[in-house]
């Protein structure tokens, strides 16, 4: 399922229109990337966490070559998914 039609759906089952949809789901990305450049967690019970953590900076090796690569320390975005959410996951 991409974006438009994710948007699709949320307004089917909230009886939005599409502008509406498509507004409310900008904003909830918005909020939660934004929570995340602040190093904050956004967590939704049942449902999983958002979080970041931080990757050290490493030498990597290309595959199929000899050739090494120095890997960047950075900081990267993390989802745990929450309990509810992979019992329903696992039952289909």
């Amino acid at each position: 399922m991409n974006k438009a039609e994710f948007i699709d759906a949320v307004a089917a089952k909230a009886g939005l229109s599409k502008k509406d949809a498509k507004g409310a789901v900008d904003s909830v990305l918005e909020t939660i990337t934004e929570t995340l450049v602040k190093r904050e967690s956004v967590s939704f019970i049942g449902f999983g966490t958002f979080t970041t953590a931080d990757r050290a900076a490493r030498v990597a090796k290309v595959p199929g070559t000899d050739r090494t690569v120095d890997v960047p320390a950075t900081t990267v975005g993390k989802f745990k998914v929450g309990k509810a959410l992979k019992e329903a996951i696992a039952k289909k």
